[in-house]
């Protein structure tokens, strides 16, 4: 059975299997390598996922959604949300539970709902390329997503109707992807800078096998991020032209996000370039255009700051991994920002060499993301993995410290144990506040989940031992576990509540994705009926056309009359019986031509 390699992107997803022992990365239906990670909904209801949503993202930005994973598994009060809000044209709202929603035509979507709707396209289109039904995968993750979104990400998996095998961390994929072919020891350094995140890892592979040294990074810096810098500098010389503020429209913002995206990928590769839209808003004296040329010094000094916040979090992994720049190898460059020169540049002068280019940043994490799977499924026996926890983990204690159990990184799957004991005579009940996080007040640090251990046997402070048993699977996924020692009462809670939906609202959406699923194949059909509709009445036009073509003039008529029936139902025909029914009438004529004599 043939298990999908996926890399769910903040701007693009790409899926990869392994054949022959080899992972091949999978075209979608519009023949691309990734898919945008965009979902929009249109005025009539109807749902458009990957590169159809992207395109009409300019003309209906309120009902577009992307970036889908800078929010999964994030509650919408946290820091790191509200700093968001003002930049996406479409409508971020709370819900009862604290977590995100999109509000769309009054209809609220979670972000795992719509990242199963991206994850829906690319399980159809694999199945329809592979000729099978697929139902399992290996879904990565930035290495610094916490437990609540690593298990979100799952959630958005099973809505999809895939059973995720395992969460693999995308620099560990990518290290996977440029070492499939070496049996040699070697470290390597992954610099993994996408559109919502940034990563680096450090790992050492002999051999077949790979294991995670150290991690590092910052959740919140990633392409959007530069986009946005761009953005606000489209706006400032546009003010400094006109001598008045663009409108914060949401029209205006999606065509200014489409621009600045756009000049920042050119840039890549060239000197300049010039930033232009058409009618961008109006003004005393009629529309007005936004014209500015934009050079690449320029550019490399508006998100010097940025790169600059890369340096950290590289210094961090290889100090946790005990290593100097020099012991580094190779370095790997993950995700499509590493394409700028000065991204590369920065990446040189942190590790004292240039990076590999070997493999497509924009694919290399899927590629890993297949090789895992044939890891999982026995298909690659001579290679294996060992992750790390990226965060440290522990229980809130008196006076309101974390009290480390887990520190970040330290190799996964693991268990570990500490006993505490009761602050107060007589108490029977214990609240265990499980976080994760580097600071040293609970705090400042993210709750996981909190629970009451009841029935704790009664006697003086300081007496009772309570065992607090930590244990993390190979996905980084959390179970805790309180036991009094003298009764033998235990209680024990596995995150899975963390991504904001219960197992009733993942039903209803599993159902919902599988309706969808049915239509989504028919809207598909239909399409490709209207395409080959379509091929079918340029070929009838250009045989009427041909002045060497001596038809006769009944059948001259009746092949007008069947093509102009066709390109009626092509217009207005929404059913493939009734589309289906005009194009086999073209082919009937067209069965039978007769030339005149």
């Amino acid at each position: 059975m043939t298990i999908l390699g996926i890399d769910l992107g903040t701007t693009n997803s790409c899926v990869a299997v392994l054949q022959g022992g080899d992972a091949q990365v999978l075209p979608n239906a519009e023949g691309d390598r990734t898919t945008p990670s965009v979902v929009a909904f249109g005025r009539s209801g109807e749902r458009l996922v990957g590169a159809p949503a992207k395109r009409q993202a300019i003309v209906n930005p309120e009902n577009t959604i992307f970036s889908v994973k800078r929010f999964i598994g994030r509650l919408y009060r946290s820091e790191a949300i509200q700093g968001q809000l003002g930049r996406f044209p479409f409508r971020v709202v709370d819900s009862p539970k604290g977590d995100v929603r999109f509000e769309v035509h009054g209809q609220r979507h979670s972000a795992e709902e719509l990242s199963a709707m991206i994850l829906s396209k690319i399980r159809a289109e694999a199945e329809a390329l592979l000729g099978e039904t697929v139902s399992q995968a290996v879904i990565t993750v930035p290495a610094y997503f916490d437990d609540r979104q690593r298990t979100a990400t799952k959630d958005a998996g099973r809505i999809a109707g895939l059973e995720v095998l395992r969460i693999i961390n995308e620099p560990t994929a990518a290290a996977l992807a440029y070492g499939l072919h070496r049996r040699d020891e070697r470290v390597v350094a992954v610099f993994d800078l996408g559109g919502g995140t940034f990563d680096v890892s450090i790992l050492e592979q002999r051999g077949g096998e790979f294991r995670v040294l150290a991690t590092a990074g910052d959740p919140l810096l990633g392409g959007d991020d530069f986009d946005q810098v761009v953005m606000d500098y489209l706006m400032r010389e546009f003010e400094k032209h006109h001598g008045f503020q663009l409108p914060a429209e949401a029209t205006i913002l999606q065509r200014l996000k489409n621009a600045a995206e756009s000049a920042k990928k050119e840039l890549s590769f060239a000197e300049s370039t010039q930033v232009t839209i058409p009618f961008i808003t109006a003004g005393p004296s009629g529309p007005i255009h936004l014209e500015i040329d934009l050079l690449r010094a320029e550019f490399e000094n508006l998100v010097a700051h940025l790169v600059d916040r890369t340096v950290e979090p590289c210094r961090l992994a290889l100090a946790d991994a005990g290593l100097a720049p020099s012991d580094v190898d190779g370095v790997v460059l993950v995700g499509g920002q590493t394409r700028s020169p000065i991204v590369q540049r920065k990446v040189e002068e942190v590790f004292g060499k240039p990076p590999f280019k070997g493999v497509n940043p924009e694919e290399a994490v899927a590629i890993g993301a297949a090789v895992t799977a044939g890891i999982q499924s026995g298909a690659l026996p001579d290679m294996s993995l060992r992750d790390v926890t990226p965060l440290t983990l522990g229980i809130e204690t008196t006076g309101g410290a974390m009290n480390r159990i887990i520190p970040r990184n330290t190799p996964v799957p693991m268990t570990a144990r500490k006993v505490f004991t009761t602050t107060e005579d007589d108490q029977i009940i214990i609240r265990v506040h499980v976080l994760q996080g580097e600071r040293e007040m609970a705090s400042d640090n993210r709750t996981l989940g909190l629970f009451d251990l009841v029935g704790v046997r009664p006697g003086p402070r300081g007496v009772p031992k309570i065992e607090i048993t930590f244990q993390i699977d190979e996905e980084g996924i959390v179970h805790v576990t309180a036991r009094d020692q003298d009764t033998g009462r235990s209680h024990t809670l596995r995150i899975t509540d963390a991504g904001g939906l219960s197992d009733a609202e993942i039903e209803r959406m599993v159902n919902d994705a599988e309706r969808n699923r049915g239509q989504d194949s028919e809207a598909r059909e239909l399409l490709a009926l209207k395409n080959q509709s379509l091929n079918l009445v340029y070929s009838a036009q250009r045989l009427l056309d041909d002045p060497s073509a001596t038809l006769t003039p009944d059948f001259r008529k009746r092949l007008i009359e069947s093509v102009n029936g066709l390109t009626d139902s092509l217009q207005t025909s929404t059913e493939r019986a009734a589309l289906d029914r005009r194009a086999e009438a073209v082919l009937e004529v067209l069965r039978s031509i007769e030339y005149a004599a």
